[in-house]
């Protein structure tokens, strides 16, 4: 029995190769995964799966040039944002104007970070994706990426042509909305 780097190795190959069969699979073994980094960005279906078939299709493109160090889901996911990404920028050029306070201290204002607040509550993920989906969309868009696609803020900055302090300072003010939509929609901290 092949182990899963050898199956990953063997189906790689095989979509280099051109092998329809072998397209299948990966096709359907990362459909799901891929569509969902794009529903982080893109809310309309319809495009997320349109994003997704471009992304498959860059994906087969690339597929050569992936030397199987570091994981293959993130180097996967890294092409799948940076379409979505791309595809939101052409849209919403002016999300990404909004002025932004470079300055903002990087500390809770209530002193309780955002990893205790899940923690504390045993935030169940629908939940938590649901409160994420109504932040604004500049800090969305950088808490995906900081949060879930293990962005640097110094990429994300490049990613969306602003200044590494404000995609800090645009993460914070994330957290702290995010902190006020938990404690609004689902009554999570008791008032102090």
């Amino acid at each position: 029995m092949k182990d899963t780097s050898e199956q990953l190795k063997e189906l790689v190959d095989g979509c280099i190769s051109g092998k329809r069969r072998y397209q299948e699979r990966f096709f359907k073994a990362y459909y799901g995964k891929m569509m969902a980094v794009c529903l982080r960005y893109i809310h309309d279906h319809d495009t997320a799966q349109e994003i997704v078939q471009e992304g498959f299709i860059k994906v087969f493109d690339k597929l050569a040039t992936y030397d199987f160090t570091g994981s293959f889901d993130g180097w996967m996911r890294r092409i799948f944002a940076n379409l979505a990404i791309d595809h939101f920028r052409k849209i919403k050029r002016e999300a990404f104007t909004e002025i932004q306070d470079n300055t903002a201290s990087t500390s809770d204002p209530e002193g309780i970070e955002m990893d205790e607040l899940m923690d504390n509550f045993s935030l169940k993920a629908d939940r938590a994706l649901k409160a994420i989906d109504q932040l604004s969309t500049v800090y969305k868009t950088v808490f995906n990426l900081y949060v879930f696609e293990n962005f640097s803020h110094k990429e994300i900055a490049e990613l969306l042509g602003i200044s590494e302090g404000t995609s800090k300072s645009n993460f914070f003010k994330a957290k702290a909305n995010l902190r006020k939509i938990l404690e609004k929609e689902y009554n999570l901290i008791d008032n102090r």
